[in-house]
């Protein structure tokens, strides 16, 4: 007895009966209103009682399969045939396999419906974050800029942007580069992703240098990474059109490829420890000019650790080829012809982490 109270127990999670009912109670009534809503319960002139209601079960139920995918429908259809050849058993509509499988039915609708709630609002917040990420990239003097980004699941935690900063020593301003990446995948890095996007556009406001605007976001972080378990990697740079010099700071993230129109490899690699994981953490930044003809090449661990069915990782290397391979294209036809040869690499394996990747040519 004491083995099935605590398997009871387990089950339960302790909660009494009536807590029990109240909370089937209440799943039950949200879940009629989500299924009833795409149902015309009116009873049609001249139809009886008994017909209508078997009418509105067989609408339940087709409001229910249609929200399965069409991989599901066909296991519940086999499943259904080997159900009915023993609808004609004696006694099966009293048996306890019978309402055994209306349980799993009921089950069954209670699943589904918490299933599309939880879709729909994945939906909005995708909506949301997409709203939070530029458009295209902005017109900036000297520079053509592409990028992209393919998250792993509904909403991502790679954050990227290029745009001004109203600057009070340069009269032209300057532009402001930066790609992030949340350690996590899904709803608790996108919701980080938009913490450090509003950080971000926020201090980008004030007239500071780059590495104490780094430091602040910092800062801002370690009040919401969980103790550093929800650290962020982030490039942040600052581009001046009229000298064509790019202050940058690297924040644990993946060193930036500058190719030089000569054919030389640089490696941004300058900055400090990921945000949000030391309060106070020192960064130091450098600075590079972009010559006519240089590449910069910026992306998330996304892109290179992509793996095929081999558990072979894409690599930089393949990366640097692509670059190499199409120097002369514009950023727009080599972004492209990268996200391409990684879907070649991958080919039907499932991507496991967010990818994003941004290309800047100076011209």
């Amino acid at each position: 007895m004491k083995g099935i109270r605590k398997f009871w127990q387990r089950i339960t999670d302790g909660m009494a009966l009536t807590q029990l009912w109240n909370q089937f109670h209440t799943d039950a009534r949200s879940t009629y209103r989500l299924y009833s809503q795409e149902i015309d319960t009116r009873r049609m002139p001249g139809t009886g009682w008994v017909r209508h209601f078997i009418r509105m079960i067989q609408l339940f139920l087709w409001a229910i399969i249609d929200k399965m995918s069409p991989a599901r429908r066909v296991i519940l259809l086999i499943a259904l045939i080997f159900f009915i050849p023993n609808m004609h058993m004696s006694g099966f509509w009293t048996s306890g396999i019978f309402w055994g499988c209306i349980l799993l039915l009921i089950l069954l609708a209670l699943e589904i419906a918490d299933r599309v709630v939880m879709k729909r609002d994945l939906q909005i917040a995708k909506e949301i974050q997409a709203w939070l990420l530029p458009p295209g990239p902005p017109l900036v003097p000297g520079l053509e800029i592409a990028f992209a980004t393919r998250p792993a699941n509904t909403v991502a935690g790679d954050y990227y942007d290029v745009f001004p900063r109203p600057s009070t020593y340069l009269p032209s301003g300057t532009y402001l580069i930066a790609i992030a990446d949340v350690a996590g995948k899904s709803i608790p890095a996108a919701m980080l992703m938009a913490t450090y996007q509003a950080s971000l556009k926020t201090l980008a406001g004030i007239s500071t240098s780059l590495t104490d605007l780094v430091g602040r976001m910092n800062n801002y972080a370690c009040g919401n990474s969980q103790n550093g378990r929800r650290f962020t990697t982030t490039f942040i740079a600052e581009y001046n059109p009229a000298t064509r010099d790019v202050v940058y700071v690297n924040a644990g993230h993946n060193p930036p490829i500058l190719r030089r129109q000569t054919g030389a490899i640089e490696r941004l690699t300058a900055g400090g420890i990921p945000l949000g994981i030391q309060e106070n953490a020192p960064y130091e930044s450098e600075t590079v000019t972009l010559q006519c003809g240089d590449w910069l090449v910026i992306f998330t661990d996304g892109a290179t650790e992509a793996e095929n069915h081999l558990h072979d990782e894409y690599g930089e290397g393949r990366l640097m080829f692509m670059l190499y391979a199409n120097q002369a294209a514009t950023p727009p036809v080599l972004l492209n012809t990268m996200l391409t040869d990684i879907d070649r690499f991958v080919g039907n394996t499932p991507q496991h982490d967010d990818i994003t990747i941004m290309l800047l040519k100076a011209v």
